[in-house]
């Protein structure tokens, strides 16, 4: 194995970050322009299917990571910051499984069907518009993907303190 696959991710775990984190992105953006999805039809659609994308990514980069030793960290990193770098990823994970999810049985209550990208319909869940499962299912989506946004804020703003300050390899791993 030569050192630099020893440091960087590989090619599995980077292609699932930056597709998964595109999608995020993309996936934000759609939600926070909430109020234009009645001008412009195909927007929920869209969320909607980044959405299942998200969750189905996620899935599969959970269990890579489980069966797949990241590169470890750099040994000049304080331990609180080890720390926080772990917990931050693991909340990523959390968030992205519970935000799709949670907008998925929220979406199911709905008179629309679900598809993923107008190519195949998604099975609704059991849940009945305005239950106390819909209600908290909405509820839980709107806080955790505006919690998100600061999450994914901090997530980006390290990788650049580490790239452009501490000059090390943390984000060229992912690179």
């Amino acid at each position: 194995m030569n050192s630099e696959a020893q440091v960087k991710y590989d090619s599995v775990a980077r292609i699932l970050h930056w597709v998964i984190g595109l999608a995020i992105i993309a996936a934000l953006v759609l939600g926070l322009c909430h109020d234009e999805w009645k001008t412009s039809p195909w927007m929920p659609g869209v969320h909607k299917s980044l959405g299942i994308t998200i969750l189905a990514l996620s899935f599969l980069r959970l269990g890579w990571r489980l069966t797949h030793t990241p590169p470890a960290l750099p040994s000049t990193m304080a331990a609180w910051q080890v720390a926080l770098a772990k917990a931050t990823h693991w909340l990523f994970y959390i968030m992205m499984i519970g935000v799709p999810l949670s907008g998925w049985v929220f979406s199911s209550s709905g008179p629309y069907p679900l598809n993923w990208f107008g190519l195949f319909d998604i099975p609704k869940f059991a849940v009945e518009k305005g239950s106390p499962l819909a209600e908290a299912a909405h509820e839980g989506h709107e806080i955790m993907g505006t919690l998100l946004i600061p999450l994914l804020a901090l997530h980006i703003l390290a990788a650049l303190y580490h790239h452009r300050w501490l000059k090390d390899d943390v984000l060229r791993r992912m690179l």
